[in-house]
């Protein structure tokens, strides 16, 4: 098949509804991983263990999908992906369940790891959106299905916590087990076939990754980028309800659910970040996240003992991890057709060890300098992305010719 019967069927291909369905499958299964954010009190007074040490389930969680990221995303390239994301949907919908009849905290953290590892399916869906679109196209789909990512992320938390509060931790997952169960049929009756794009074996994948992050220097700067924005932003939703039940708010789950709420106007914008992005530079949208988050640290620091201060940091910090998630995306999309599945394996395995070391760092320092010690974490992750963004990287001007984002 020529470049132009390629680009030909990618328009084809890309149609709204496949769209809707790709990004209500990414919204769906990644709020897998947050669901137990707005519950740890819960989980801890069920266990009869500190806050903190309950936050190690959400440290599990983000670990266990970086692994499952490294493990099971490369196989995207050379596996048929329509039957690779029913089976992940699957097997997601098992270890919820799991979850759900965890007797002991032990237990619960091994489960944990186990689903992030199985929720991989939005990080299936973003190559394979990139590659069904034409280029001129390509950052404003990424961005369609990315919101309905980022709208899982936030009303996850929602849902759980009003879920939570209401019929307890446990039965958050055993309905949403359920509800795995539906998108995989959905997925597998829906979805088109979607022929594999490299026959190499396992082992030969996996051993591309180092090569990638060593000939690309596009991916490299996306990698560090990520993996400290979202760090910044799982050090503030870890931790948020430990801060809302001090006497200072009074809050439970519930609460901390709703803060989702005042995020999604961060999914909304995706789109629109995704066509600036295809039409001016997705390496300027970056920078545009990086200092948006950044100013939600300094309103967490400054005001963040009061709800207006918190309100105001969660509309930012969603903005600006929005801005850099589908602009960093739409960098290294466009970098190879035949490695995407690849290159995100290796962007997304820095992104979630960033994810994982803000949660843990969140919860250490809670433990021990209380909400200033969390927007340390946090605050202290976003001015290495600075740092990196605008003096390193302006200063080492190190990209491909065919990489001027």
């Amino acid at each position: 098949m020529d470049r132009q019967a390629l680009c030909e069927e990618r328009e084809i291909r890309a149609t709204k509804p496949l769209l809707f369905l790709l990004a209500a499958a990414c919204a769906a299964t990644v709020a897998n991983l947050y669901y137990i954010q707005p519950l740890l009190s819960q989980v801890a007074e069920s266990f009869g263990i500190p806050d903190a040490k309950a936050g190690m389930a959400v440290t599990a969680t983000q670990t266990g999908y970086a692994l499952g990221l490294f493990l099971f995303v490369p196989l995207g390239d050379r596996i048929e992906e329509r039957g690779l994301l029913v089976k992940m949907t699957l097997i997601s919908g098992l270890f919820l369940l799991a979850v759900g009849f965890s007797p002991s905290l032990p237990f619960l953290l091994v489960c944990s790891c186990a689903l992030g590892a199985a929720t991989i399916v939005p990080q299936l869906i973003v190559p394979m959106t990139a590659h069904i679109s034409a280029p001129e196209d390509r950052g404003g789909n990424i961005g369609t299905v990315m919101s309905g990512l980022l709208i899982g992320i936030l009303l996850s938390r929602t849902f759980s916590g009003f879920l939570g509060a209401a019929f307890g931790w446990r039965t958050v997952f055993y309905l949403m087990a359920a509800v795995m169960l539906a998108f995989a049929l959905l997925l597998r009756f829906l979805l088109p076939p979607c022929p594999a794009r490299t026959h190499e074996p396992y082992g030969r994948l996996l051993a591309s990754l180092p090569t990638l992050v060593k000939t690309l220097p596009v991916l490299r700067q996306a990698s560090i980028n990520g993996a400290m924005m979202f760090g910044a932003f799982s050090a503030f939703w870890t931790s948020l309800i430990f801060l809302l039940r001090t006497p200072a708010f009074g809050m439970g789950s519930r609460e901390a659910g709703l803060f989702g709420l005042a995020g999604v106007g961060g999914a909304l914008i995706a789109p629109l970040v995704g066509r600036i992005a295809d039409r001016r530079s997705a390496r300027f949208t970056v920078g545009i996240g990086v200092l948006l988050s950044s100013c939600s640290y300094l309103i967490f620091l400054f005001a963040g003992n009061t709800l207006a201060g918190l309100i105001a940091g969660v509309i930012l910090l969603d903005l600006g991890n929005q801005s850099g998630q589908v602009s960093n995306q739409a960098r290294i999309q466009a970098l190879s057709d035949e490695m995407r599945s690849r290159i995100n394996t290796v962007f997304m395995v820095s992104y979630f060890i960033g994810g994982a070391a803000g949660s843990s760092l969140s919860s250490l320092l809670w433990g021990l300098m209380g909400w200033n010690g969390v927007c340390l974490a946090g605050g202290g992750m976003l001015a290495i992305a600075l740092f990196f963004h605008f003096v390193f990287y302006r200063r080492h001007k190190c990209l491909s010719p065919t990489a001027d984002t």
